[in-house]
């Protein structure tokens, strides 16, 4: 019925992108709802000393460590604020998050409910954001 419908100069008339604009809009809106939501407060190291009684997701322990990364960066790099190789060291953690994320959900449980197990975990996700050289100070 509407094939080879053509505009009164002989262009043939173009379909309207409804698929496009539905994803759009989908996008849109995500963004300004993730701006809008509420942020969580952050976990206080206290959180972390009953975990037998009180055990704690994986991501809050990784939550943790992450929010940590300018110290772990000023620690390794040996400088102050405002320096260029704290920038580069903060900038290069930021970057490699998401892949140390995904190795830990790969080699520790979801639940962290011992000592031990937050301990190798918060030390490996450190190791894993804030590379050191093997020298030992």
């Amino acid at each position: 019925m509407f094939r080879g419908l053509r505009h009164q100069s002989g262009m043939p008339l173009m379909k309207f992108p409804t698929v496009t604009v539905v994803l759009v809009s989908a996008a849109l809106i995500f963004v300004v709802w993730e701006q809008t939501r509420e942020q969580p407060e952050p976990i206080d190291a206290s959180r972390f000393t009953r975990l037998a009684s009180d055990p704690v997701e994986r991501s809050a322990v990784l939550d943790y460590v992450t929010a940590r990364i300018p110290e772990l960066c000023e620690e390794a790099v040996g400088t102050s604020k405002g320096s260029e190789e704290l920038s580069m060291c903060i900038e290069s953690s930021g970057a490699r998050e998401p892949a140390c994320r995904r190795a830990m959900a790969d080699r520790f449980p979801g639940i962290v409910a011992s000592d031990a197990v937050f301990r190798d975990l918060s030390i490996t996700m450190m190791s894993c954001l804030v590379p050191r050289s093997g020298l030992i100070d």
